[in-house]
């Protein structure tokens, strides 16, 4: 099993430019720069799809940029890009990992509609920590229906994913009876099998008393 990194929190232009190096700094405001032209420029007609030089830039960060900035500079260049809901799936379906982590983090506000809801689903059915722990922020919260926000929650607790990951957690969980029931459950099957109960799931389990109760 991956353990997932920490989400990285949104880094702006000049956040980045002070941890890169200059040669990686140079990259970047190329890479960026073709991104944005890439934006304003017509849609391409249909025909064989042929991959625009900012979205190899995209793929290639990592290698440029380094690991650690690698999801940072990704997320940047889709949204000066302004991927839609079709780059972002291209790019999520052919990419690795870490390519399909950094569509994830993306999503908002690149899709304000569900559209993009096929990624999360895929990246929630995969064993991929670090996938999971990016299925399960903003996007997720905004546009999941509580019968998969709930497994998506379950989910966290299986696969050890840290339940800080879930964004709006509060919010979509209080007085949900039902997610209640289904923590419950599984604390139960944990303690009959002499496992021990996941930390977050108590932390959850008390977020879902009705406010009325809390």
């Amino acid at each position: 099993m991956t353990t997932p990194r920490p989400q990285p929190r949104e880094r702006s232009r000049e956040d980045l430019d002070g941890r890169l190096s200059g040669a990686a700094r140079a990259w970047l405001a190329e890479a960026l720069a073709e991104a944005a032209h890439a934006a304003d420029r017509p849609r391409e007609t249909p025909g064989p799809y042929v991959s625009a030089s900012w979205e190899l830039r995209f793929a290639s960060a990592g290698r440029h940029c380094g690991q650690e900035h690698a999801d940072a500079v990704r997320v940047l260049l889709l949204h000066a890009a302004r991927a839609d809901a079709d780059t972002l799936t291209r790019l999520y379906r052919h990419g690795a990992a870490a390519e399909r982590r950094a569509v994830l983090l993306a999503l908002p506000p690149l899709v304000p509609g569900p559209e993009a809801l096929p990624l999360i689903e895929d990246a929630l059915r995969t064993h991929d920590t670090r996938l999971v722990a990016a299925a399960v922020g903003p996007y997720a919260a905004a546009h999941l229906d509580p019968h998969a926000w709930r497994h998506a929650v379950l989910k966290c607790l299986f696969t050890d994913v840290p339940v800080d990951a879930v964004a709006d957690l509060p919010g979509r969980a209080r007085g949900d009876a039902e997610l209640a029931r289904m923590l419950a459950d599984y604390a139960a099957e944990r303690t009959a099998a002499g496992r021990p109960v996941p930390a977050g799931l108590h932390r959850v389990l008390a977020l879902t008393v009705p406010p009325e109760e809390s």
